[in-house]
């Protein structure tokens, strides 16, 4: 069958190798000049099957509140206005509270788990097929916590965690600085931490862009610089899909939004027997043209990429700091620090206060517990943080949909929050076998199949 992919992305391109895996024809359609250049770009780095929990929790409305307070918060409501698009803003944080129950949480955790269990061994199979090098460290993930309330916990956590299969440890200061001593000289504020021997890290971008060349190498048609701009169906059943090249302005800079007016003129209408919807945050609108109305809010999240000064004390076991909800990871000679996300629409600027109020604390916790590791100082000082934010495409219960959407012809891959990396091999293999007319070995709530 004739497929066409929306978005380029991991989750993107992932689904277009499984779909070549299994003799299809594909052509994927990216407003950008090449595959990862958004969401996938410069995230957190981490293959994390363990540290999976959903932002809804019995605590987080209490927390959310006392943090929109705060400009470097872990969680940041922004309220919009509620009308247009703030409306699927406010519905969606309703769809969210309705989940911050002990219930919802395990259901949703137990799901997480199983699409990252699936994932973690399809990317292993993905990576031995291709050889790809992505700046991989199999060393698993440690978290670390510097107040006992915390700690406590995440004791439970991790027994929540073995019950569902995953070898999550509490381990003490002690064990913890053995696993990973470049955190010695924060020791002291350290009280103990989690560690999962199984999970690893790498860099999203570079696996998916040599990804994206195996696939145009095996016959896929990637039409880069493409913006969609009607996705059409009738009768329940999809059309066609109208695509127009992308013309780049004075100032270099391309249309930020997937939507379906005011675009470029038509310059293709591409005709396939399927069509898979994997925008990231921008599915929404796109389905909504449709009639397909899914509950997927944009979560905007941050990174520094940093050059290591002193490789010998920096750390190879990528590490999640909790007082700070961020994630830390070694790729090559440099350190990612990524975390916070700010529900608030889709803004992808970097130059607001409160954008650089979010920027900076990344860097300025990198120095508080890797001192003189990394160069953190300021760009306009000559140092070496490039800063980034990408918008997680984020559903209430942080569980993805996968499948087929009310209009056949239509499938659906997007949602996955803050673990677009982790789930990435596994959904696309899940959705190319569905679209086979397979059943994915797992046990997960597929969207379209019956219950």
């Amino acid at each position: 069958m004739k497929v066409i992919i929306l978005g380029a992305g991991t989750i993107g391109i992932c689904t277009a190798w499984h779909l070549l895996e299994r003799g299809h024809e594909v052509t994927v359609v990216e407003r950008q000049d090449a595959a990862a250049l958004e969401t996938s770009f410069a995230n957190g780095a981490q293959i994390s099957v363990s540290y999976c929990e959903p932002w809804a929790n019995r605590a987080a409305p209490l927390k959310a509140l006392k943090w929109m307070l705060s400009k470097e918060a872990p969680l940041l409501f922004r309220p919009q206005a509620p009308w247009g698009e703030g409306l699927h803003q406010y519905r969606w944080a309703l769809q969210f509270l309705a989940q911050c129950n002990d219930a919802a949480f395990e259901r949703n955790v137990q799901q997480l788990v199983a699409l990252g269990a699936y994932s973690h061994a399809a990317l292993k199979e993905m990576v031995a097929a291709t050889g790809i090098a992505y700046h991989r460290l199999e060393r698993g993930i440690a978290h670390y916590y510097c107040d006992q309330q915390s700690l406590d916990a995440a004791g439970a956590a991790a027994g929540l965690m073995r019950r569902f299969g995953v070898n999550r440890q509490v381990v003490s200061r002690d064990e913890f600085l053995e696993l990973e001593p470049a955190y010695r000289s924060f020791a002291h504020r350290i009280v103990g931490g989690t560690f999962t021997p199984s999970d690893e890290s790498g860099d999203c971008r570079v696996f998916t862009q040599a990804l994206a060349d195996r696939c145009a190498a095996r016959g896929a048609e990637m039409l880069y610089g493409h913006q969609v701009l009607q996705l059409s169906a009738g009768q329940g059943a999809m059309k066609s899909v109208a695509v127009g090249a992308i013309s780049t302005g004075a100032q270099g800079q391309k249309t930020s939004k997937n939507t379906v007016s005011g675009m470029p003129p038509v310059t293709r209408t591409l005709q396939a027997d399927h069509v898979v919807v994997a925008c990231g945050s921008y599915s929404a609108p796109l389905l909504r043209s449709v009639g397909v109305d899914l509950p997927i809010y944009p979560g905007k999240g941050y990174s520094a990429t940093l050059k290591i000064l002193h490789p010998d004390r920096a750390p190879v076991v990528s590490a999640i700091d909790d007082a700070r909800k961020i994630a830390l990871s070694r790729l090559g000679d440099e350190l990612r620090v990524a975390g916070t996300i700010e529900i608030g629409g889709y803004d992808l600027q970097l130059n607001t206060p409160l954008a650089r109020a979010r920027c900076e604390m990344l860097t300025r916790r990198v120095e508080e517990v890797l001192p003189g590791v990394c160069d953190t100082r300021s760009e306009d000082r000559g140092g070496s943080p490039r800063y980034w934010c990408g918008l997680r495409p984020a559903t209430p219960t942080n569980i993805p949909y996968i499948g087929q959407s009310p209009v056949r012809g239509i499938w659906v891959n997007a949602g996955h929050g803050t673990l677009g990396w982790t789930h990435a091999a596994g959904s696309g293999k899940a959705l190319a076998a569905l679209m086979h007319g397979d059943r994915p070995e797992l046990d997960f709530r597929f969207y379209g199949a019956p219950a």
